[in-house]
């Protein structure tokens, strides 16, 4: 992929409000576009996040129901529960053992750091962990949307919607949290319109100070 590609990945991706109804999405493609969502980066690599495909009609409709009925949710060909783990830390053992098992990893550099992502999360406390759980899976969210749009799909992340009931529907464990909603399909065009202002580079980057 050249330079010129991926700016027009970036520039075309947008969150669509209506989808075409009735396209179905393959789980191949799905399968394709999580299996390069997965090297977005976390710290310590834990991989807060967790997605919840909803493809079946009938459990998309409840959760349009528990989304304030957004319109978008019931064109669109699915619609994604992200999740972030809150104890994320505590896989450290399993994520790190592949390095071990290859040699890459002494026993006592395995050991070394497995503590030490355990320790800090720990000592962190409980906010820590929850902002952690929704940044972590917020990059993920990110890279997962320009995969999809890479792959011919458009996406809109969404934040309206009642967490206990979409918990109960889609039998959310407590050490997740959800962090929002991802529709995909294909876009509607009939009703398009432009981009939104965008600020200028310089009225939202500074140099060395604020």
């Amino acid at each position: 992929m050249s330079e010129h590609d991926f700016e027009n990945i970036v520039k075309s991706r947008r969150s669509v409000n209506k989808f075409i109804e009735g396209v179905q999405i393959p789980d191949k493609d799905l399968e394709e576009i999580f299996s390069l969502t997965k090297f977005a980066p976390t710290a310590f690599n834990l991989q807060h996040a967790h997605y919840v495909v909803v493809k079946d009609p009938d459990l998309k409709e409840k959760v349009y129901e528990a989304a304030s009925k957004q319109y978008k949710i019931h064109t669109a060909s699915a619609v994604i529960l992200v999740l972030g783990k809150l104890d994320a830390h505590l896989d450290a053992p399993k994520i790190n053992e592949g390095l071990l098992e290859l040699g890459f990893f002494s026993k006592q550099e395995y050991d070394m750091v497995v503590n030490a992502s355990i320790d800090f999360y720990e000592s962190k406390g409980e906010s820590f962990r929850y902002e952690e759980a929704i940044r972590s899976t917020s990059l993920s969210a990110m890279q997962m949307m320009l995969v999809a749009k890479d792959k011919g799909w458009d996406t809109c992340p969404m934040i309206t919607f009642d967490q206990d009931e979409i918990r109960e529907l889609l039998q959310v464990p407590d050490n997740y949290v959800p962090v929002m909603l991802i529709a995909i399909g294909k876009e509607d065009t009939s009703s398009f319109r432009p981009r939104g202002y965008r600020k200028p580079v310089a009225e939202f980057v500074s140099f060395n100070k604020f």
